[in-house]
């Protein structure tokens, strides 16, 4: 439906086919509690992580921990692009020179000969991913041997409820690279593609048409890969409903399994890419509104489960399945089925998250390598998370993905009496119940269909780390 035809918005909860409640549009709630806060891939978010968890503590924790075989999950991070997108606040390394992976991957295969020393080898790993950065930057022999050095040091797994997937920039591969892709063991392909508008690519730098992503996705269905999702932007410059349109209108047409539609965040003070981005051809707050309501006007209308927190996904995905029986979880890559208790992190910047400890890696290329070089795990920060930050990681991960928690049950589950705990906090809900964004049911806590847009707002009254005043955050809306 294009933008100039839509009707006004539900005033009453509507039904998914899967018995989930959609989001109801509520232009003036959305308004009020539009400020900066959390993406909450993480509680504590990695704001709170030390310099004086390093990689001793680490290599303490991993030697000392009790053994366990449950199931893994790894994150191996590329940092190198080809090409800078204006937009972009990931880790990344720019440049042409594609003998800088080489000596990457050189490290890489040290790293995992560290880390592997405290892993059982069965443990299965049950989700890979790799982000970026553009992994396909390291070419096809690079990704060969990438997940050849990942066998040799982990038990990968072939089973068909493996979650393998990868990132990719259509401007760098071929069909060619899709076919190589599924042989390696990938049966999960991420997109980015941001927006197909030619304007709003010319604005960010990252110009890729229509044409060139459709023989892509038709090669990714021919290799007949289980998922396919694309990454969408709003509010980057140049965009407007009309354009929006057009974008979901290809989109549809391309029919991705999974769309996350993330809220451009310019913070040019921190990502100096963003400086080349005309601050006034940026969506007003009004605007960002007005694309938020075509995305879910449109995909919702096209049968597209709204997940949260900027997911969609088509009815038949594993996240509408793990969102219907309350196995949805959150890590650092956004939602994911609940199939590895632990993610361990591999390359720059990478985190690793564990039932009690989060560590990040060493943020620069060199630093990273020079660690590694000297046989030590190159570990720089870190967080062990006291009860209280288990207590509330729990009540958060349950607002973001089932929508509410029980008192009863989650005090119980951490042996404490959570009205008693939480009080501050659960009367802190009261304005937030007045608007109708939660209510509270017995001994629940349920977010409403009116709160679902604002699930970050809600997590945040249990934040005891937020700090507004000295944290930088993209806006909830």
């Amino acid at each position: 439906m294009k933008h100039a035809e839509r009707q006004p918005p539900p005033t009453v909860s509507a039904v998914s086919p899967q018995g989930v409640q959609l989001p109801v549009w509520n232009s003036e709630l959305l308004r009020k509690y539009d400020v900066p806060g959390p993406r909450y891939t993480s509680y504590p978010t990695a704001l709170q992580f030390s310099d004086s968890f390093d990689d001793l503590a680490w290599e303490s924790y991993l030697r000392e921990r009790p053994p366990t075989v449950a199931p893994l999950s790894l994150y191996v991070h590329i940092p190198f692009c080809r090409d800078i997108c204006y937009y972009c606040g990931c880790n990344k390394v720019v440049t042409r020179d594609a003998t800088r992976s080489d000596r990457y991957l050189d490290s890489l295969a040290r790293e995992m000969a560290l880390l592997a020393r405290h892993v059982d080898r069965r443990r299965r790993i049950t989700q890979l991913h790799w982000g970026g950065g553009t992994p396909t930057f390291l070419g096809n022999a690079g990704m060969t041997r990438l997940m050849h050095e990942l066998a040799v040091h982990f038990s990968l797994n072939d089973s068909p409820q493996r979650e393998y997937s990868i990132e990719i920039d259509p401007r760098g591969v071929s069909v060619e690279t899709v076919a190589l892709l599924k042989g390696l063991g990938f049966n999960r392909l991420s997109l980015g593609i941001q927006d197909f508008d030619p304007a709003v690519q010319h604005a960010v730098n990252r110009e890729q048409p229509y044409a060139m992503v459709e023989p892509l996705m038709a090669a990714a269905r021919a290799h007949r890969f289980d998922s396919i999702s694309f990454d969408l932007i709003y509010g980057l410059p140049r965009q407007s409903p009309a354009t929006m349109d057009d974008t979901l209108e290809k989109v549809l047409r391309l029919s991705p399994d999974r769309i996350s539609c993330y809220s451009y965040a310019h913070l040019p003070g921190q990502f100096s890419s963003q400086r080349s981005i005309d601050r006034l051809e940026v969506p007003s707050a009004e605007a960002r509104l007005a694309l938020l309501h075509t995305i879910i006007d449109t995909l919702v209308g096209a049968g597209y489960v709204y997940v949260g927190m900027d997911h969609f996904v088509k009815p038949g995905d594993e996240l509408a399945k793990a969102l219907d029986n309350g196995t949805l979880q959150r890590n650092f890559q956004g939602y994911s089925t609940q199939l590895a208790p632990e993610l361990l992190g591999l390359g720059v910047s990478s985190i690793s998250s564990t039932g009690d400890v989060y560590c990040q890696n060493l943020k620069t290329q060199d630093a990273w390598e020079a660690r590694i070089a000297a046989g030590r795990l190159p570990a720089q920060r870190g967080l062990v998370l006291s009860e209280d930050d288990r207590l509330r990681r729990d009540v958060i991960m349950q607002l973001i993905c089932t929508m509410g928690f029980d008192t009863a049950e989650t005090g119980h589950r951490h042996n404490v009496d959570l009205m008693e705990v939480l009080r501050p906090e659960i009367e802190r809900l009261a304005p937030l119940e007045a608007d109708g964004l939660v209510e509270r049911i017995g001994t629940r806590v349920n977010v409403t269909p009116v709160g679902r847009l604002l699930v970050r707002n809600i997590c945040m009254i249990f934040d005891a780390w937020l700090d507004p005043q000295k944290q930088r955050f993209s806006r909830t809306i």
